[in-house]
C-alpha cells in the first residue's frame, strides 16, 4: 500500500489542480513528493504565486495560515491537522497589545512563525533569512520583536536599533547548548559549525556560520569542507545530502528533531487531497490585516 501512495498522490494532485509545498523539516518521503520544498520565505512566496486551486501545505498550522492569508481564493489544506508550533503558542494577542501599550513608539516585527492573529497585530513580518534586512528597513529605532527571543537577540547583534524581545523560543533549537558546540569542535576541529539563528545566543556566538535553512544549504554548496556540523532541525539533511553527496553532515545535538514537523505522512497527504479535508481558513478581518504585514515582507524580499 505504502509503495502505491506516491502514484496515488500524483494522480489526485492532477485531478484537484493542486500543488504540494513541504518545509525543509518534513520527513524525507514528504519532501520527495512535494512540488516545492523550502524555508518559510520560499514557501510563502510560492503560495502567493501558484496558479493551483488547491495548496497542500506540509508543515505546521501557522504556515498554512500564511498561505490562506496570501491566497484567499484558493483551498489550503494542512494534511496533519494537529501540527502546531509551540513557539507560536507562546504569545497571545492580548499580551502583544499590552506590550505595544508599554512601547507606543515601537514598531512590531513579527517572525513568520506566529499565528495569523499575531501577524494581524504587527506592523511587518520577517523570516529567519530576512529578519535583519526587515528591521533595518523600518524607520522606527525601537522594535518589538515577537515571538522568538533567540532570533530577536541575533537581530539585535546585527543592528544598532533597540530590540525588545518577546520571551518565546523554539523548543527544538533551544535544546542546543554552547557545550554541544565545544564538544563537537573538539571532536571535529576542521568541521565548520553552522547553526540556525533560533539557537541560543551563546550557541550562535560560537558557531562558524549562522543562517536560515536556505542559507545553510547555500553555505554547504559553496563550502570545501568534507564534514559540516548542522545546528538546525534534522529534516534539512534530506536536501543537504541530495545536493552535496561528497560531504558528510552531522547533527550538532541529537535533540534537533521537531515532532510537529514529523506528523505529516504520505497517507495524510493522500487523504487530504482525496477528501479536500483539513482546510485552513482565516477570518476576513484578521486576514486583511495579516496580509498587509506579509505583503510588506514579500515586497522587501523580492
Amino acid at each position: 500500500m505504502a509503495s502505491k501512495l506516491p502514484a496515488r498522490i500524483t494522480k489526485l494532485k492532477e485531478e484537484k489542480n493542486a500543488i504540494i509545498l513541504a518545509h525543509n523539516y518534513q520527513l524525507d518521503e514528504v519532501q520527495a513528493i512535494a512540488d516545492y520544498t523550502g524555508d518559510s520565505l520560499g514557501l510563502s512566496q510560492k503560495a502567493a504565486q501558484t496558479e493551483a486551486e488547491v495548496i497542500v501545505f506540509c508543515g505546521v498550522d501557522f504556515m498554512a495560515e500564511s498561505a490562506a492569508i496570501l491566497s484567499p481564493d484558493k483551498t489550503v489544506l494542512l494534511p496533519a491537522y494537529n501540527a502546531g508550533c509551540p513557539m507560536a503558542e507562546m504569545i497571545t494577542v492580548e499580551e502583544l497589545q499590552n506590550k505595544k501599550s508599554q512601547h507606543p513608539e515601537a514598531a512590531v516585527v513579527c517572525y513568520v512563525n506566529s499565528s495569523a492573529a499575531i501577524k494581524a497585530e504587527s506592523d511587518i513580518c520577517c523570516t529567519s533569512s530576512n529578519a535583519v534586512e526587515i528591521v533595518e528597513s523600518i524607520a522606527s529605532e525601537k522594535i518589538i520583536f515577537v515571538p522568538d527571543k533567540n532570533l530577536g537577540n541575533y537581530v539585535a547583534s546585527q543592528t544598532d536599533k533597540e530590540i525588545i524581545c518577546w520571551d518565546g523560543y523554539c523548543p527544538t533549537h533551544h535544546r542546543v547548548t554552547a557545550k554541544d558546540v565545544d564538544k563537537v569542535k573538539e571532536a571535529q576541529p576542521q568541521a565548520p559549525v553552522v547553526v540556525h539563528p533560533e539557537c541560543r545566543p551563546e550557541v550562535v556566538k560560537t558557531a562558524d556560520y549562522v543562517g536560515s535553512t536556505a542559507q545553510i544549504l547555500e553555505f554547504a554548496s559553496k563550502s570545501n569542507a568534507e564534514t559540516i556540523i548542522i545546528g538546525t532541525e534534522q529534516g534539512l539533511f534530506y536536501r543537504l545530502n541530495q545536493a552535496n553527496s561528497a560531504q558528510k553532515f552531522y547533527l550538532l545535538n541529537q535533540g534537533l528533531i521537531c515532532q510537529n514537523m514529523k506528523l505529516t505522512s504520505l497517507i495524510d497527504i493522500a487523504e487530504a487531497l482525496e477528501n479536500l479535508q483539513h482546510q485552513i481558513t482565516v477570518p476576513e478581518e484578521t486576514r486583511i490585516k495579516a496580509q498587509s504585514t506579509l505583503d510588506k515582507m514579500l515586497e522587501l524580499s523580492n
